[in-house]
C-alpha cells in the first residue's frame, strides 16, 4: 500500500507539473487602468453565465494610526448605509431581488466589496459600486446605530470569546514593531471614541480610484467590461493616493513569553516566529519553502504533526501550523496545539515535542517522496481553486492589494515545484529559532482544571 501511495503521489505531482508548465492561464486575463487611476483586471471564464465583481481598496487595520483602530472596519459597515442617490440598504435590497450575493470584508491590508450575479446584471452592480466610491452619505444617525452593532460584534468575537481574546493578545505581543498587532475590529476604547467625521476623513483619504483595484471574473469579454467600467467609474475624479509603507517587524533578538488565564476548558499553546512575506524577503524562494515547510508539518492526514503527535504518540489532541506568505508586510509562521491531558501531557512537554520536529527538519531535509506529496497536495488545492470564479478573483485581488502582481497566480505552481528538500531545512534553520519566537500559554482560570 505504501508503494502504491507513493506512486500515486508522484503521478499527481508530474501531471500537475505538466499542467503548470505547458499551459498559460486557462482563461484570458486582461489589465487596464482608467485615467483616474482605477486599476481593472478582467479574467474570462465562460463555463457559466455568472460573474463576480470585487472592488478592493488598499486600506486595512495596518494603515490605522493609534487612536483610530477599527476605523477601516467601521467604514466597511457604513458603505451599506446609503449614498447621495441610494437610501440606506436600498442597494442590498435591489441586488437581493435580482438573486445576487454580496458582502464585504476588512483585513489588515485591504478592504473589499463583492457581488456574485448573472452576467447580464453586472452593470447594476458596477453602477452601485461606483456610486458609493465617491458619493457615500455617512448619515450620523446610521453611524450611531452601526457603531453599537460593531461593539456587539467585538464582544461576540473577542471580549466574550476566550480563544479570540487569547489570539488577539498573542498577536499584540508577536508583532512588537508592526501595526499587524492591532486588531482589525479595533480596540474597544477606540471604537467608542470614533466619530462620523473620523470616518468621513478616512473615506476621503483612502477611497480614491487610484487606491483601488476592480477585479471581474466570469462570463465576460474585455470590450464590454472596458465600456461598462469607463461609463460608471470613469467620471469619478482622481484624488491623491496615500503612500503605502510596508509593515516591518524586528528580525529577532528576543524570545517572548505570554501566559493568559482565561475562561477556557483546555490549555493550549501558541508559537509564532517572525518571518518575511514575499513583499519583504530578499530571497523569494524562501517564501515558497516556508509554505511547503508548513505542509510538511501540517499538510493533511499524513503530515508530521498529525501522524506523529496526534495519532502516533498521542501527545496532542490537536496540532497545527499556518503561514501567510502574501501579506503586505512581515508575517508569522504559527504552530499551535492542545496537549493530551488524558495521558498527562502538559504545555511544556508539547512544546518540547514540537521543537524536536523543528530540529529534526533543520538537521535532515524531508525525503524527495515526502516533499513531492506535500507539493502535490498544495498544487492540487491551487488547481482545484480555479474551479471557483470567486476564488480566482480573490487570489488576484489579494495579490494586487498588497502590492504584488496578479501574474503570480499563474507562476505559483512552478515556484513551488522548484523548491528542494535542502531549502526546506534552510528556512527552518534560519527562521524557526528562539530569538524570533513568541510563545503563549493559554490556561483555564481554574488551575485545578489543568493536570
Amino acid at each position: 500500500m505504501l508503494r502504491q501511495s507513493i506512486a500515486l503521489t508522484l503521478v499527481l505531482v508530474f501531471s500537475l507539473g505538466a499542467w503548470a508548465q505547458d499551459s498559460q492561464p486557462r482563461q484570458p486575463t486582461h489589465e487596464f487602468t482608467l485615467d483616474n487611476g482605477l486599476k481593472v483586471i478582467v479574467r474570462e471564464d465562460h463555463r457559466a453565465p455568472v460573474v463576480v465583481s470585487q472592488l478592493w481598496y488598499r486600506v486595512g487595520s495596518s494603515h490605522e494610526p493609534p487612536g483610530l483602530t477599527g476605523i477601516s472596519h467601521a467604514l466597511e459597515h457604513m458603505m451599506f448605509k446609503g449614498t447621495d442617490n441610494l437610501a440606506p440598504g436600498q442597494a442590498s435590497r435591489l441586488l437581493s431581488s435580482l438573486g445576487a450575493q454580496e458582502n464585504a470584508f476588512t483585513s489588515r491590508d485591504y478592504t473589499g466589496y463583492y457581488q456574485i450575479l448573472s452576467r447580464d446584471q453586472l452593470a447594476i452592480a458596477l453602477e452601485m459600486e461606483a456610486e458609493r466610491m465617491h458619493r457615500l452619505s455617512l448619515p450620523e444617525d446610521e453611524f450611531e446605530r452601526e457603531m453599537e452593532v460593531i461593539k456587539e460584534e467585538r464582544r461576540l468575537r473577542v471580549d466574550d470569546n476566550p480563544n479570540g481574546l487569547a489570539f488577539e493578545r498573542f498577536l499584540r505581543q508577536a508583532y512588537m514593531a508592526s501595526p499587524y498587532g492591532q486588531p482589525v475590529i479595533g480596540w474597544m476604547h477606540d471604537i467608542e471614541r470614533l466619530t462620523v467625521d473620523d470616518l468621513r476623513a478616512w473615506y476621503q483619504t483612502h477611497y480614491q480610484p487610484g487606491n483601488a483595484i476592480l477585479v471581474i471574473v466570469g462570463d465576460v469579454r474585455l470590450a464590454e467590461i472596458r465600456a461598462l467600467v469607463q461609463q460608471h467609474f470613469g467620471p469619478i475624479p482622481a484624488g491623491p493616493v496615500p503612500p503605502q509603507k510596508l509593515p516591518l517587524e524586528l528580525p529577532g533578538g528576543a524570545e517572548r513569553q505570554l501566559t493568559l488565564n482565561l475562561n477556557v476548558q483546555l490549555p493550549s499553546l501558541l508559537m509564532g516566529f517572525n518571518v518575511p512575506s514575499l513583499n519583504t524577503t530578499e530571497q523569494p524562494w524562501e517564501i515558497y519553502a516556508l509554505r511547503l515547510l508548513r505542509g510538511v508539518l501540517d499538510g493533511g492526514y499524513s503530515a508530521r504533526l498529525a501522524s506523529r503527535l496526534e495519532r502516533g504518540e498521542a501527545i496532542a489532541t490537536s496540532a497545527s501550523a499556518s503561514y501567510d506568505g502574501f501579506s503586505r508586510g512581515d508575517s508569522l509562521f504559527l504552530l499551535s496545539g492542545i496537549p493530551n491531558q488524558s495521558r498527562g501531557v502538559d504545555l511544556e512537554q508539547l512544546e518540547q515535542r514540537l521543537w524536536q520536529e523543528i530540529e529534526a527538519l533543520k538537521l535532515e531535509p524531508p525525503s524527495t517522496e515526502e516533499l513531492n506529496r506535500v507539493k502535490a497536495q498544495t498544487i492540487a488545492g491551487l488547481v482545484y481553486g480555479q474551479d471557483s470564479i470567486s476564488q480566482q478573483a480573490s487570489q488576484i485581488g489579494q495579490l494586487e492589494s498588497v502590492g504584488l502582481s496578479w501574474r503570480l497566480v499563474d507562476e505559483d505552481i512552478a515556484a513551488l515545484e522548484a523548491v528542494s528538500p535542502e531549502q526546506i531545512s534552510a528556512v527552518a534553520r534560519r527562521y524557526l529559532v528562539r530569538e524570533r519566537l513568541t510563545r503563549a500559554h493559554v490556561l483555564p482560570n481554574n488551575p485545578e482544571e489543568v493536570r
